[in-house]
């Protein structure tokens, strides 16, 4: 029998899982789109309002036609994955970035603005989150939350750096900084696309690293099976739809607060630029700290109970916000939203491939995001059309609050599905 201390001294020589070196390269990239793109706009929002004085209605448009546009993609980007291969659509995704981003510091009106947008968004998309989760799920089974939560935690990282942008803004100008930016996240791209487009046939490794006498006995998380749907399959089932909407319902939260938060600070409270961009910087300190709790429980508990529980603190945390006004609230909310969105997003994507297998993740999760485009585009219009209209954010906020709260109701009934080919 051998000893702990031998044992201990093999598994340190056994070479890092390659699916972990994914992860790891992923994450960053994660980190730089997060800071750059995703948490960035908000940052970038409130230069252009000083700079071209263009109304919250405008730019709330605008940002939710470019996430819906990385939607509406989404099936042909799904496509496109499993038939030319991770490699090559995140190499179409950067190039498309840097043009995308390099237009965007040359913009004079909001006809370009639309325009180099359009490019940038295009881009982001094909680099970004449908084909890096794909890259991760498909070397995990029973370390996928723990995975994903670790790839998402280089979204937090890259939110936290937010202000970055602001000081960037304030020292080369936003132009130079817009610019530099682009380059800088498209080229990371195309450098890392090689590694992360390796797939798990490359390699002789087991799934999850792990040798399969030590998973034996090993406790699953709700839903994991060896089963593999097909789209077509997956879209007849109650789960895929109840899913998509849940996720769809808590991207009303994330992404009013993505685009207004800041806005939101400036213009209702009364805040600076950079004092708004460094609260808004603090919410993926949360975050972080939400993602390695949602990857520890993720692998052991109920998701579907996880994103029901983080889903009433998204909407919780932004009624306190909204209604009272004191620094104490804004901490609520910064706390209530981090921690619910680090919890919560690593379940979306792992409880997708969990119920329908990984053959086909990328075309199911492209077909999904049209539905959660839903979430993701109608809280910004809603928070800013009814913002311009009423003077403050006090209705947007909270009719957006109590709609995600609604949704929880999509998760209880998420149970699941059954495979058409199941014996019995």
């Amino acid at each position: 029998m051998q000893s702990p201390i031998a044992s201990l001294q093999e598994q340190r020589k056994r070479p890092v899982y390659t699916g972990w070196k994914i992860v790891a390269t992923t994450s960053v990239l994660w980190a730089l789109q997060s800071m750059l793109w995703v948490q960035g706009y908000g940052n970038l929002a409130v230069e252009l309002r000083n700079r071209f004085d263009w109304s919250k209605t405008f730019l709330s448009i605008v940002y939710a036609a470019t996430r819906a546009l990385g939607a509406l993609i989404g099936p042909l980007h799904g496509r496109a994955i499993e038939r030319r291969g991770i490699t090559t659509v995140m190499r179409v995704g950067a190039v498309l970035t840097m043009l995308g981003f390099v237009g965007l510091s040359q913009i004079d009106n909001r006809g370009e603005f639309v325009v180099v947008m359009i490019v940038a968004s295009l881009g982001s998309s094909l680099m970004g989150f449908l084909t890096l989760t794909t890259a991760t799920v498909r070397w995990f089974e029973r370390r996928r939350a723990r995975a994903l939560s670790i790839q998402t935690m280089g979204f937090a990282v890259g939110g936290f750096a937010g202000p970055l942008l602001v000081l960037g803004f304030a020292t080369i100008g936003w132009r130079w900084t817009v610019g530099c930016a682009g380059i800088l996240l498209g080229g990371a791209a195309w450098l890392a696309s090689g590694r992360i487009g390796r797939s798990p046939d490359s390699t002789d490794e087991p799934m999850d690293g792990l040798d399969p006498e030590t998973t034996v006995g090993e406790r699953s998380a709700e839903g994991v099976s060896d089963d593999h749907f097909t789209l077509a399959e997956a879209v007849r089932t109650r789960a895929f739809w109840m899913i998509s909407l849940g996720h769809g319902s808590a991207l009303l939260v994330v992404g009013a607060s993505m685009a207004h938060l800041a806005l939101y600070l400036t213009e209702d409270r009364g805040f600076s630029a950079g004092r708004a961009a460094l609260i808004a910087g603090i919410v993926p300190v949360f975050q972080f700290l939400g993602t390695a709790v949602g990857g520890f429980l993720g692998d052991r508990v109920n998701k579907r109970l996880i994103a029901g529980v983080a889903m009433s603190a998204h909407a919780v945390g932004l009624l306190i916000l909204t209604w009272i006004e004191s620094s104490l609230a804004i901490g609520a909310f910064v706390v209530l939203h981090g921690m619910a969105w680090g919890v919560r997003g690593p379940q979306m994507q792992a409880i997708r491939a969990d119920y329908f297998g990984t053959t086909s993740f990328a075309r199911i999760m492209g077909w999904s995001a049209i539905v959660i485009t839903l979430g993701s585009v109608s809280g910004p219009l809603l928070a800013g059309i009814l913002a311009d209209s009423t003077g403050n954010y006090k209705l947007g906020f909270t009719v957006i609050a109590c709609a995600a709260f609604a949704g929880t109701i999509f998760w209880v009934l998420a149970t699941p599905p059954k495979h058409p080919n199941a014996v019995g």
